[in-house]
């Protein structure tokens, strides 16, 4: 997989250079001119090039004397979603993103991602499986293989497929096997950090662990669902909520065969024929702005329902996020042999 740091050239570096960059690059040919700290000077294509030939420059010129000196760029942890639609949509397939001092942190690829969310991530990969059992006994749950790669690496790859890069995974059981299979994420160019619970710590407990969020935003998700949820306009509907808290949930229908009545001290006030009722279910995903996180106590076993009670008590904007694509919870056998099956026929890309 190519990484980020194949799109910079440094400063000073000389045209054939570039062009021997452009050759490994293609069909993405464009590069970022950096200085040594990786600050942002320019950006360079092979149009750039052809056209400083054309005015007298040679191969042994300067990048620094023909890149375009006010390239678009992305400013990490900026929240301005609308600005990558743009980028996007105006078909500006290749960005750099950088931090609050310029320096080069990342180059996102439209081409290969959807877009780019400020959004922390945490996996709760901790629990035990029993359900799986004796699929679990050996292998933790996260890494058990669907469609030949570990149920949690669909959830990683779902959420890189929408920019996010930055992930935290709590681990309990059999953790050291999750830990060795992901290592710190350079293959897919995220970086993984891990926190470990020493007792079980609930759906969200482990969140009061970490202090390095790099986002305002987190989303905290289970680490054995398979879903094609479309994260960006999960974000885009939290923020047009002003939600403090969202929780993606699955609607269920449930028929009466009969019709029902409503009665008031013995007397029917109304009826429905065979009506079908609507009940949402808690889809184990949730997004959440980062100052809400102190409502999670320290190292106290604590769910994701304990939280949402809390944040209602006190009267903040806990909104519900209807999904009606494809959500697994990957809990029981059955589920785990639909898993085989569906992931054959559901589009995740």
């Amino acid at each position: 997989m190519r990484v980020y740091k194949d799109h910079l050239i440094p400063s000073k570096s000389k045209v054939k250079e570039a062009l021997l960059q452009f050759d490994k690059l293609s069909p993405d040919a464009i590069l970022f001119v950096v200085d040594d700290d990786y600050k942002l000077i320019g950006a360079l294509t092979d149009g750039d090039v052809r056209r400083g030939l054309i005015k007298g420059f040679t191969i042994d010129s300067y990048v620094d004397e023909i890149i375009q000196d006010n390239p678009r760029y992305i400013t990490r942890g900026e929240n301005n979603l609308s600005k990558i639609i743009e980028y996007r949509e105006g078909d500006f397939r290749i960005v750099p993103v950088v931090d609050n001092n310029y320096q080069v942190v990342n180059v996102i690829n439209f081409r290969k991602i959807r877009s780019y969310l400020p959004i922390d991530a945490v996996i709760m990969a901790g629990g035990r499986g029993q359900r799986l059992q004796p699929l679990t006994d050996s292998t933790p749950k996260p890494l058990l293989r669907v469609g030949g790669k570990a149920i949690m690496e669909h959830n990683l790859d779902r959420l890189t497929l929408f920019g996010i890069d930055d992930f935290w995974v709590s681990l309990k059981y059999l953790g050291e096997q999750i830990e060795d299979h992901f290592g710190e994420g350079a293959d897919k160019n995220i970086k993984i950090e891990y926190i470990w619970e020493n007792e079980p710590l609930g759906t969200v407990g482990a969140v009061s662990k970490i202090n390095n969020f790099k986002h305002d935003y987190i989303l905290i998700t289970n680490s054995d669902l398979l879903t094609n949820v479309d994260y960006e306009e999960f974000f885009l509907e939290f923020i047009r909520q002003d939600a403090d808290l969202a929780v993606l949930t699955i609607p269920y229908q449930v028929s009466i065969p009969y019709a029902v009545l409503e009665i008031n001290n013995e007397i029917v006030k109304s009826f429905k024929e065979k009506p079908t009722y609507t009940y949402y279910s808690n889809g184990g995903i949730y997004l959440i702005k980062k100052e809400m996180l102190k409502f999670i106590p320290q190292n106290t076993f604590f769910n994701a329902t304990d939280l949402m009670e809390e944040m209602i008590k006190n009267d903040l904007r806990v909104i519900s996020y209807p999904f009606i694509g494809y959500w697994l919870d990957v809990g029981k056998h059955e589920d785990f042999e639909k898993a085989q099956k569906d992931i054959n026929y559901i589009k995740f890309k």
